[in-house]
């Protein structure tokens, strides 16, 4: 399977939300690579990281929607979850022994690509709507700003 190349039209244009989204993009082409060299101890490693770092962004993402008022943030949160649940699955496979390299990265690739167009392209109305009304994302001082750090540690 080729690494992920990430494309424009998965640019929200909310820089935050696009910039987390990359992360995770770089994340799995660190999977990839480490799934190449057949690394387990690696393999282990980063798919932990992707996983929290995912549970994060899902964390903040919901934030976004809660506080904007988005009509849909139930089911959004609701897809959230079974993608937590199939990745968590994968997770315990891979430390039973089992190859899961092709599947996982195929599975990864694909939901999150179709999820950003699709899902959270959705929320980008209401979410930009709220960030108007609450301050710009430069202002460094304001409600998206103290949230990045709540959620990430720092603003990226």
């Amino acid at each position: 399977m080729p690494r992920m190349i990430w494309q424009d039209d998965l640019n929200t244009g909310i820089k935050v939300i696009d910039n987390q989204h990359r992360r995770i993009v770089e994340m799995i082409n660190h999977l990839h690579d480490a799934m190449e060299h057949r690394d387990r101890r690696d393999i282990s490693d980063i798919l932990d990281e992707l996983v929290d770092y995912t549970l994060s962004h899902f964390t903040f993402e919901e934030s976004l929607m809660e506080d904007a008022g988005y009509e849909f943030t139930r089911a959004h949160k609701r897809v959230h979850e079974v993608f937590v649940k199939r990745v968590s699955e994968y997770r315990l496979r891979f430390r039973a022994g089992e190859d899961i390299g092709n599947e996982l990265l195929h599975t990864l690739s694909h939901w999150l690509f179709n999820h950003i167009r699709n899902d959270d392209k959705a929320i980008v109305d209401s979410v930009r709507r709220h960030l108007h009304a609450v301050g710009t994302e430069e202002q460094g001082t304001g409600w998206l700003a103290r949230s990045l750090r709540r959620f990430f540690g720092a603003a990226h």
